[in-house]
């Protein structure tokens, strides 16, 4: 039985006010554009170009590095100038290939290509490989293997994650209410490779233009619905959407498709459509540049490669001086120490926090509220967690169920004491993970 939503959960301020009516910018950039070979899960890219050499807007520069792993295109024409490590989102230094821009944006001759239709179903998933396409919402696993399932048949429902439900961004709600017929086509592509599956948009109750936009573009499409779900966080995890569309349950250790289920964010669902109708690789993505020290937040569809820098500049600059600067969400995102980071293919929203917005407090001790217990969405005892993992107690975490945390931040949201939970149970986590434990 299908639900409108999860147990637990929170509602965080929604602070979309900022950029919720600004319609998506073309960005251009100016500088130069740095491209990491790792922009996703699997092999990194294997680049092969060379300093010195021209490249041109959608020309491979990075050759895809096994089954689990995906090419990477050039956003702009412009000259090879560096292939060296440069810092990334994550703090990392990651080996890039740099491309000086020349502002011509002479695109590569698109190769001639049969009509989506006419082709055979794994002739759709290696152009959707070819085109560099990954899950443009999460981690960035490539979209070419979510799709290559065993057995198509078992396959039964396909969940367009439309419910961006991070507080600031509103990157896909522009595009739904911009392009829904990109989202409707995207989605008869892919029903189109699972013979006994339906397709949902799931979307929730707060986005009520964008339902409606949905709607009218789907309404002549037998296999496809929108479901209208509860506003809440974080509804967007893929748990807790097959959940609440499906009534199914799935743990750490199964994938989607063992739900019979697959699931893709809006951004990549256009971006399947792009490929599959007009042969265009990923080579962009819409990014919401937002919060109260800026100017003029605004949603920017900005060529993969940019700066963050840069960004700021096209949304006016800063009004005050920001306290945090957040990759993404605040629930989710990574703090940036350096704005001189690329734009990848998983960059959803560039976040600048006045000092109200991210003031700090003193955590103090557990005052044993629960709160914490009510706000988990996978129904586990969060602070019992983190104080495990605050005393590297490995083996009572595990049988506690701490590797099903999805480290949403609901718990370290909700807690009076204002204990960093999220935080020490995701180190314990990693660590875990790092060295092959579950």
């Amino acid at each position: 039985m299908a639900h409108s939503t999860f147990k637990g959960g929170i509602h965080p301020h929604k602070r979309k006010r900022f950029t919720r009516e600004k319609p998506i910018r073309e960005y251009y950039p100016k500088g130069e554009l740095v491209y990491p070979v790792s922009q996703h899960i699997g092999g990194p890219a294997v680049p092969i170009v060379k300093v010195g050499e021209r490249v041109l807007k959608g020309q491979v520069i990075a050759k895809a590095d096994g089954y689990i792993s995906v090419p990477i295109h050039a956003s702009v024409s412009g000259t090879v100038t560096a292939i060296e490590p440069r810092m990334t989102v994550s703090g990392n230094a990651v080996l890039s290939i740099v491309v000086e821009n020349d502002n011509q944006y002479e695109r590569i001759p698109i190769e001639s290509f049969r009509p989506w239709q006419e082709l055979e179903p794994g002739d759709r998933i290696l152009q959707i490989q070819r085109a560099g396409i990954v899950g443009m919402g999460g981690a960035g696993f490539p979209t070419h293997v979510k799709l290559a399932v065993k057995n198509p048949k078992k396959i039964r429902t396909v969940i367009v994650n439309c419910s961006e439900c991070e507080p600031y961004l509103t990157s896909d709600y522009r595009r739904m209410v911009e392009n829904p017929e990109w989202l409707v086509m995207g989605l008869k592509m892919i029903l189109s490779l699972f013979e006994r599956a339906v397709g949902i948009f799931a979307i929730e109750d707060s986005k009520r233009d964008a339902v409606t936009a949905l709607q009218l573009a789907s309404g002549k499409e037998s296999r496809m619905e929108v479901k209208v779900l509860e506003t809440k966080y974080p509804q967007g995890s893929e748990r807790m959407l097959i959940y609440a569309c499906t009534g199914k349950e799935i743990n750490s250790s199964k994938l989607p498709a063992d739900a019979g289920c697959i699931v893709h964010n809006v951004d990549t669902v256009c971006a399947i459509y792009q490929a599959l109708a007009f042969g265009r690789p990923l080579t962009e993505r819409v990014v919401t540049v937002t919060g109260k020290a800026l100017v003029n937040p605004r949603n920017f569809n900005v060529p993969i490669g940019t700066s963050f820098a840069e960004l700021i500049d096209a949304a006016g600059g800063f009004s005050v001086e920001p306290k945090k600067l957040v990759a993404g969400g605040p629930m989710m995102g990574i703090s940036l120490f350096d704005l001189n980071v690329p734009v990848v293919k998983t960059s959803s929203a560039l976040l600048c926090m006045t000092k109200d917005d991210a003031a700090r407090f003193r955590p103090s001790a557990c005052i044993r509220c629960g709160s914490c217990v009510e706000a988990c969405p996978e129904g586990l005892l969060p602070a019992k967690l983190a104080e495990l993992a605050e005393h590297f107690k490995e083996e009572e975490f595990r049988s506690m169920y701490g590797m099903e945390c999805m480290e949403c931040g609901s718990c370290s949201y909700v807690c009076p004491a204002r204990r960093h939970l999220t935080q020490s149970i995701r180190a314990m986590r990693r660590g875990l993970l790092a060295k092959g434990k579950r």
